[in-house]
């Protein structure tokens, strides 16, 4: 099924269509990402099982304290390297484009997989619908132009997307009870970029999910995730033993401190 053909239906019925999938918990951050391109790589052949309508698969996952910056930054210039040393907080880079995202275990990261290759177009597809997910949970949520989702003036999700040659791959944040002092003492973006925000500080340009007033609030990020299962997915997949050593196999990639300093 096509991004365009997703746009023209009703949203509410397209949406509920992806394969959900079950991934094991307590993984490096990088696992994931590894998880992403191995099932975007073989998408195809899993959709294969689920029917005509199965061209999206889903998943999410919580980590403890990390840092992942993107493919051209440079990390010295993003992350605050001794204190993320000294507090234990792991530092990756990720093969698609973006800023410097810092996780934790109040931060929900979302893995979305299209079998379209038409990156641009999955991406703000991708965006409309986790906007109106949100909406449909209590929150005033809309898209900006800097792909990221708001609530009034405060980013609640960053996002980014890359292509392969069969899919599109889309991930993001949904900030639900992160821990912001440590994130605005372990990234550190430029004075030039906060100012293209219209922002003095990390700090005042981001919120919790949890601390929106007047919105239903979650016992957990786990809930959360339940709820997002709920809302993208009507079928699930519980991997291979296979595939859990596929993934390991492309994790290497991402661990290979060349790949990590790479600029």
């Amino acid at each position: 099924m096509s991004v365009a053909i997703a746009v023209a239906v009703d949203k509410h019925n397209f949406m509920k269509n992806a394969i959900y999938i079950h991934l094991p918990a307590g993984k490096r951050l990088v696992w994931y990402l590894a998880a992403e391109e191995y099932f975007a790589k073989r998408i195809h052949t899993l959709r294969q099982g689920y029917g005509k309508g199965s061209g999206e698969v889903l998943f999410t996952w919580i980590v403890p304290p990390t840092v992942i910056f993107g493919r051209h930054q440079v990390m010295a210039n993003e992350v605050n390297i001794d204190y993320c040393t000294t507090h234990g907080i792991a530092m990756y880079r990720r093969k698609s484009g973006g800023g410097c995202v810092y996780a934790d275990e109040g931060n929900l990261m979302v893995s979305y997989i299209s079998t379209s290759p038409h990156s641009e177009q999955v991406f703000q597809s991708y965006l409309d619908r986790m906007s109106d997910c949100l909406q449909q949970l209590g929150y005033d949520a809309v898209k900006s132009t800097h792909n990221d989702i708001m609530v009034g003036e405060h980013k609640v999700s960053g996002n980014a997307c890359y292509a392969l040659s069969n899919a599109t791959i889309v991930h993001g944040t949904l900030l639900y009870d992160v821990d912001f002092d440590t994130l605005q003492h372990a990234i550190t973006p430029s004075r030039e970029k906060l100012a293209k925000h219209g922002v003095e500080s990390v700090r005042q340009r981001v919120m919790n999910l949890k601390n929106i007033a007047n919105r239903v609030n979650f016992e957990s990020t786990q809930v959360l995730a339940r709820k997002i299962e709920e809302f993208w997915c009507n079928q699930t997949y519980l991997p291979t033993e296979n595939d859990l050593i596929e993934i390991g196999k492309i994790e290497e990639e991402y661990l290979n401190p060349a790949f990590i300093q790479s600029r």
